[in-house]
């Protein structure tokens, strides 16, 4: 071989040795933090309520994100939102979640700025019509716009990966069972923290440091005289409190009226904002 074509065979392999170089590092693996699990949109697999203990959590703790306050809220089965859906995908595939998981990218998960944690929701591709069920184990997306950040498999099903976002509709399918699969007892249902759909004007009958003495009041008054019992998760300045409130008022006066029987006598009115 004369020096000519040494020196142009070396040129080659050594472009080739490049390209194949940069290949390799351009290909990068994602380990799938399995099992992948799937849920159905049949709500009577799941809870009808979530339990004390995961009410109590401190995933459902109001926090604040670039000057915000977010109040982590109890909802309902059937209880539908309107919004904007993202996804987030590689760049926080193996990071962890903010219940302690692991993020995968192609678990049927989604980050949701104030549901509970292990909410299954229906999510429906308002463009397309297609839908696909997640459950939520993380908080996000913190952009105004949005209201739901879907894992990079959940994105795909509905076809938004290529768009980025779309507009959804979210319906609340249940809460995903720890263990045991028994439907949980009408008492155990009672016993629940309730949505808060609250009039203008309430009456506030008490307040406990411990979520126990909150739900085992709700369950004593829950119904009295037509009205309903609801828990307020606040934080006071002398720490997270359980409020109780009793709910229905159609107005201040009817709610004033109520507590001048005497029949809660260290209740006073309280206002929503």
């Amino acid at each position: 071989m004369n020096n000519k074509h040494f020196i142009t065979l070396t040129v080659v392999l050594s472009v080739g040795l490049i390209f194949s170089a940069c290949s390799s590092h351009s290909k990068r693996t994602y380990r799938n933090y399995g099992p992948t699990k799937t849920y159905s949109d049949d709500s009577s697999a799941y809870s009808r309520a979530i339990d004390s203990k995961t009410y109590s959590h401190p995933t459902m703790r109001p926090y604040t994100v670039h000057g915000r306050r977010y109040y982590p809220t109890v909802v309902s089965v059937g209880d539908k939102f309107y919004g904007n859906a993202s996804w987030y995908g590689p760049n926080f595939h193996g990071k962890l979640t903010s219940n302690g998981e692991r993020y995968n990218m192609w678990a049927m998960t989604a980050a949701h700025k104030t549901l509970p944690m292990n909410t299954i929701v229906k999510v429906t591709n308002k463009r397309n019509g297609k839908s696909t069920v997640v459950r939520i184990n993380d908080r996000g997306p913190f952009v105004s716009t949005r209201i739901i950040d879907l894992s990079k498999a959940a994105a795909s099903k509905i076809n938004m990966i290529g768009h980025g976002t779309a507009p959804v509709k979210l319906e609340i399918l249940g809460f995903e069972r720890k263990g045991s699969t028994k439907i949980p007892t009408r008492q155990q249902l009672k016993r629940s923290p309730q949505k808060q759909e609250l009039s203008d004007f309430a009456l506030q009958i008490a307040s406990f440091s411990r979520i126990e003495g909150a739900i085992s009041t709700q369950e004593k008054y829950d119904g009295t005289d037509g009205y309903k019992t609801i828990i307020k998760d606040m934080q006071t300045p002398q720490g997270r409190m359980f409020k109780v409130w009793l709910t229905g008022f159609q107005s201040e006066k009817e709610a004033r009226d109520y507590k001048a029987n005497g029949r809660f006598r260290h209740s006073f009115i309280v206002r929503e904002e």
